[in-house]
This record gives structure tokens, C-alpha cells and sequence, in this order.
């Protein structure tokens, strides 16, 4: 059976790692969730289901601390047994609060924000001179758009002429500190992906219908631009208290909010 990557089921299952592991960064994967599930469900190719695959494509989590999202597809996937999930961020545990590029499936080590679009872009070029049609999917978040090496890379994707790079930027308007806006403004970026010669559009982006129409528009432009989605979403989504809450950043849950929050779930299920 095909997995389904249904977004209430995959906020249910970062819920349960949380609480389990009594750590913390739930909004930040709750935000990208619909996001991971479309590139999970219809676009991310692994040959023969093996997240190892020579020929896959890459998703690269720039945004690391967002990894518990990634790790909810990646049990629906089959790669991760649900004894992880129970185990996770335990001792002895594989499974860290950060993308590790040594749990099949996640292709980077990241978290030391503005660094992932860097190896995106490299991996990009490497099938682009193999000719490999391999795709290079970046989800960064809004608050490491500050960082300079977020624009070096931009401008060598379009040097390179890097179409088959896809940077979808979870702008959810919060960073750990604080509002992205009042921490460094950003302005418009879709027009500065514009101005760095991206092929860029804004979407819902938790709307899955309308996530799916921009992939496949963009990757079907062959016209030599590198591609960006700015994804507007809602830090904490799917839960009501914690919804554009930012102490959710770093809040552990408690028994009470755990059971508050999975009976939300349940009711949307």
C-alpha cells in the first residue's frame, strides 16, 4: 500500500516524538508539514524505495531543526521503524533533534542555518553535469534567508543555469528569537528570487492542491532558471494554541498539552 502522508497523521506522529523524547521545536516542523508531504507523495523519486538509491532526487532540509516533519515521512516511507519514533531523542537514539545525513532518507547534516542551500546547489550541479534528470529540492526557512550564504548560493544556482534546483522557503514570519521581520527584514522575497534570477512564485503553503500545481509548473520550465516557491505558512499549524505562538520554538509539552493537542488532531482526521 502507497503511503498516504496524511498531514493530520504526520503532525499526530511529530507529536508523539516530542512527548516521547520531551524536547522541543514542534512549530517549526508543524509549518513545513504540508510541504513534506506533497514532495513525499507525488515528487521525491527513490528507485526501488531505497533512500540510498543512486538515481534519487535530494531533498535537502536546510532548516534541520524543522527534522521531526521529515522523520514522520520517512516512517510512512518505511525507512524508520516505529521503535525509533518511541526512542526518539533518548540515549543511544539515531534520531537527533537536528537533520543527520547518517538516518537514511535526510542527504545532509544541518542546523547550522544558511548552510543547506550551499550543498543543495551542489548536488544540483553534480546531476546537471551528469545529466542525470536527478532534482534537488531545498526547504530553508525564513529566518536563515538573513544569511549570506543563502544569496552566494542563489547566484551561483543561476550561473550554473541550475533548473533542476526547487528552494521552497517555508516563510512562516517567526525565527527563534523572535518575528523574522523585526529581527532582519526581508521585504518581498519572491522579488528578490526574481532579482537573482530565479523563477519564483508565492503560494498557501498548506494548501497541498495549490503546492502541488507550483511543483509541477516550475519543474516543468526547462528554460535554465532556478526555481524557488515561497510557501506562507503558519508556525504551529494544525494546533490551535499553538498557531503563529512562537514559544512553541522551544516548549516542551506537558501530558496535559500533548493530550490537548492530539485530540485537535484526531477531530480534523
Amino acid at each position: 500500500m502507497m503511503p498516504e502522508f496524511n498531514s493530520s497523521k504526520l503532525r499526530a506522529t511529530v507529536l508523539q516524538m516530542a512527548y516521547a523524547g520531551s524536547t522541543v521545536h514542534i512549530g517549526c516542523a508543524f509549518s513545513i508539514i504540508e510541504i513534506m508531504a506533497v514532495l513525499y507523495r507525488n515528487h521525491l523519486r527513490y528507485p526501488d524505495n531505497d533512500p540510498q538509491a543512486p538515481q534519487r532526487d535530494y531533498l535537502v532540509l536546510s532548516k534541520g531543526h524543522g527534522v521531526m516533519a521529515q522523520y514522520a515521512c520517512l516512517h510512512e516511507k518505511g525507512w524508520l521503524p516505529k521503535s525509533d519514533l518511541e526512542n526518539y531523542f533518548s540515549d543511544g537514539s539515531r534520531l537527533k533533534g537536528l537533520s543527520d545525513a547518517h538516518v537514511p532518507g535526510c542527504e545532509v547534516t544541518s542546523g547550522s542555518l544558511g548552510h543547506g542551500l550551499s550543498v543543495g546547489t551542489g548536488m544540483a550541479l553534480a546531476a546537471k553535469l551528469g545529466k542525470t534528470g536527478q532534482y534537488c529540492y531545498a526547504v530553508v526557512g525564513d529566518g536563515e534567508m538573513n544569511e549570506g550564504p543563502m544569496w552566494e548560493a542563489m547566484l551561483f544556482a543561476k550561473h550554473w543555469a541550475l533548473d533542476n534546483l526547487i528552494v521552497i522557503v517555508d516563510e512562516n514570519g517567526f525565527q527563534a528569537m523572535g518575528k523574522t521581520a523585526e529581527v532582519m527584514q526581508l521585504g518581498s522575497l519572491q522579488a528578490k528570487f526574481e532579482a537573482f534570477g530565479f523563477e519564483a512564485v508565492t503560494v498557501d503553503g498548506h494548501d497541498e492542491k495549490v503546492l502541488e500545481h507550483a511543483l509541477t509548473q516550475l519543474k516543468a520550465s526547462k528554460n535554465g532558471a532556478p526555481k524557488a516557491i515561497i510557501a506562507k505558512t503558519v508556525k504551529g499549524k494544525g494546533v490551535s494554541f499553538m498557531e503563529n505562538q512562537n514559544i512553541w520554538h522551544y516548549t516542551r509539552l506537558t501530558e496535559d498539552t500533548f493530550g490537548a493537542a492530539m485530540a485537535e488532531l484526531e477531530q480534523v482526521k
